[in-house]
């Protein structure tokens, strides 16, 4: 069915309305001046390329989107180094361990998140083992001021930081140096250098909110917790759900609404999850297997919901051991 074949049209345009956003925002600023409204406006803007850079960096780091792996790196390495000011490398090794091990503690980063939050099964063992590092019964509460918030801003730019230096890939922070040369040399002289750096971090902190709810609203809310040994498909369905599409649902959350589709074929061109996944479906029913489609909102106060269960799971072990 040739559901494997990338369309090059496809991937231009969304390069090209990334580039067009930098454009915009440095436009808006320029022939406006340095205000509120514009500032604010700009912000927007650059957050919405910058969350759309995810998204891109992430088909090319699957190697869905050139035919020749190569090639798929070296644009990986520019949309995400040049683009954005991150690793490509640095993503890549966090990203493939998800894939390989989804919401399995300490083999998939994304869900080994403890003692800030806890998950799953992590919520029973701390509570039975008497930890309170923090009020895990208010991490429902206290997600939305650490968690959207600063995961971008904090958590990946350190992190970041650390695994190009500890690994040596000088040529990633190259990259990423080429980022904050050309962001910084285009806004201090509107804003000098704290406006500037303002700038920088509301534009993080918008993007850090985007990421971090189309990221966790397909995983979070599933089964979390140690190794079960399951075959593979199995494991993947396991940890993934699907957000009903829709054109606009399509382009905010890059297709990963398709997470299911894409945890079972993660080098298929995301234009494709359309067309395969009634046959997911269709196989799902056949060996008798979940195939999970929520509303977009729905899925998002789950994302909510399965922290504030958690929570009270630990309180009540932690209460009652």
């Amino acid at each position: 069915m040739k559901l494997f074949e990338a369309k090059p049209a496809f991937f231009a345009l969304l390069l090209g309305h990334i580039l067009a956003m930098e454009v915009l925002a440095w436009l808006t600023i320029y022939l406006l001046g340095p205000g509120w409204v514009p500032s604010t406006l700009a912000a927007l803007v650059l957050a919405t390329s910058q969350a759309q850079c995810w998204c891109l960096q992430h088909d090319l780091g699957h190697t869905s989107v050139f035919r020749k792996s190569q090639w798929n790196h070296l644009a990986q390495q520019f949309v995400m180094g040049q683009l954005k000011g991150f690793s490509a490398h640095w993503w890549n090794f966090r990203h493939f361990q998800h894939h390989a091990k989804p919401n399995i503690f300490h083999k998939d980063p994304d869900v080994t998140v403890a003692p800030v939050f806890l998950l799953g099964e992590s919520s029973v063992e701390y509570g039975r083992k008497k930890r309170r590092y923090l009020p895990y019964n208010h991490q429902h509460l206290y997600f939305f001021l650490i968690g959207p918030p600063l995961l971008t801003l904090v958590n990946f730019e350190v992190e970041n930081l650390a695994y190009m230096l500890v690994c040596m890939r000088w040529m990633d922070l190259l990259w990423a140096a080429s980022f904050y040369s050309r962001f910084f040399l285009c806004y201090i002289p509107f804003y000098g250098v704290p406006g500037a750096l303002l700038l920088f971090v509301a534009v993080r902190v918008l993007e850090s909110h985007w990421f971090v709810w189309i990221t966790q609203m397909n995983h979070i809310p599933k089964e979390i917790g140690h190794e079960k040994h399951r075959d593979w498909a199995s494991s993947q369905l396991a940890a993934t759900c699907n957000v009903e599409p829709s054109l606009f649902i399509d382009w905010f959350s890059g297709h990963l609404n398709f997470q299911i589709e894409h945890h079972l074929f993660p080098t298929m061109p995301r234009h494709n999850y359309r067309r395969v996944a009634p046959l997911v479906k269709a196989l799902c029913a056949k060996h008798g297997l979940n195939y999970e489609v929520k509303p977009f909102l729905t899925a998002l106060v789950d994302i909510v919901g399965s922290l504030k269960k958690s929570g009270d799971i630990w309180l009540e072990a932690y209460l009652h051991q």
